[in-house]
């Protein structure tokens, strides 16, 4: 059996970093070895302090599709129709438009941007009955990635199916009609544990939250209080769900050792995209990836939590190796002593090709 079913992961996942130019429509056209039409698109700007915007092709890009992953609000709640939006994918990347007043969030001049991006269905949706609440599904068995939206009944221990035939390890939830936290279940905290995309806060007890996802479906609570977090009745979600594909994409968890020679954590490919976020304390969720530096240790990060621009400097660095990443730095955001952290990456290249061709290192 060959190690690894995706030999070019860039097939599914690419990161493009472009400078604004204030000129406009502008298509943004990836540098992969293939070519990729994009379904999940999350743009940061890194020089000044702006949401993260992330849209989809389940939901459709629009004006007013976006949702910002450093905050709870609704969908379309950001106006780009003023401040300009992505408008659609291509073969190979992504349209930007203009809003009403200019284009700050996606192409000012002088500012640098980052998009990460993955694969689904090319914007193919399906219906999916499988689950006690209805969805439709956007999946992507090879890369185990799936975009669900489903409204909510309010009722407890509800299945809904997600169309990977895997078993998840971690989903993001949204609620796109009430203001509400970024949900995230990951396998690192398991099924009474919460942490939440848009905050800094430590995992968080909370009983009955889940089920262990299977391969058909995953499970949400009736948890109805301001958090409006997954299944509120009446309400509109989406989830972004992802299992571990080996060669390609991993999600984990790692404990601490506060020294520059910190843990080594194998994923089985070399990191192209990697998210971190301490269980044990307070901290942000730490975005490093391949193209914004290029080299180690990976100084330029990005916080999913904040509009903060990036950050550079030897704090919270790591490096990214051919067959997973090390940590770097001393301190409680990545590497405290004894701290508990969940991670997902997704790769550059596979540790091993189908035909048995090595990653190299940088």
């Amino acid at each position: 059996m060959a190690y690894t079913n995706i030999d070019d992961p860039s097939a599914y996942f690419q990161i493009a970093i472009y400078a604004g130019n204030n000129s406009f429509p502008r298509t943004i056209t990836n540098d992969g070895n293939s070519d990729m039409q994009p379904d999940w698109v999350w743009v940061k700007q890194r020089t000044t302090s702006t949401n993260h915007f992330l849209y989809d092709s389940s939901r459709t890009f629009n004006a007013n599709g976006e949702l910002a992953s450093n905050d709870g609000a609704i969908e379309g709640a950001f106006n780009n129709n003023l401040y300009g939006y992505l408008s659609g994918a291509t073969s190979d990347g992504f349209t930007i438009t203009e809003g009403s007043t200019n284009g700050d969030d996606f192409n000012q001049s002088s500012r640098n941007y980052v998009a990460w991006q993955w694969k689904a269905n090319g914007g193919t949706t399906a219906s999916n009955s499988v689950g006690d609440i209805d969805s439709v599904v956007q999946a992507n068995t090879d890369a185990g990635f799936a975009i669900v939206t489903y409204t909510g009944n309010g009722s407890a221990n509800q299945t809904i199916g997600h169309g990977l035939g895997a078993v998840p390890k971690m989903i993001l939830f949204k609620n796109r009609s009430n203001a509400a936290y970024w949900y995230v279940y990951h396998v690192a905290t398991g099924n009474d544990t919460m942490t939440y995309l848009n905050l800094t806060n430590a995992a968080q007890s909370l009983s009955s939250q889940f089920s262990t996802p299977t391969t058909t479906t995953f499970n949400v609570s009736n948890e109805n209080s301001t958090f409006s977090g997954y299944n509120t009745s009446g309400n509109t979600y989406v989830a972004y769900v992802f299992a571990d594909i080996q060669g390609y994409s991993k999600c984990g968890s790692y404990i601490g050792n506060a020294s520059a020679n910190g843990p080594f954590i194998y994923t089985g490919f070399k990191p192209a995209w990697v998210m971190i976020k301490t269980l044990s304390t307070a901290d942000d969720w730490y975005i490093f990836d391949n193209k914004r530096a290029g080299f180690n240790p990976e100084v330029f990060r990005l916080r999913a939590n904040t509009t903060g621009t990036e950050t550079t400097g030897t704090n919270n660095t790591v490096d990214h190796l051919s067959n997973g990443f090390k940590l770097r730095f001393t301190g409680g955001s990545i590497n405290g002593s004894g701290l508990a952290y969940l991670y997902i990456a997704f790769a550059e290249n596979p540790f091993t090709t189908s035909t048995g061709i090595p990653a190299t290192a940088r």
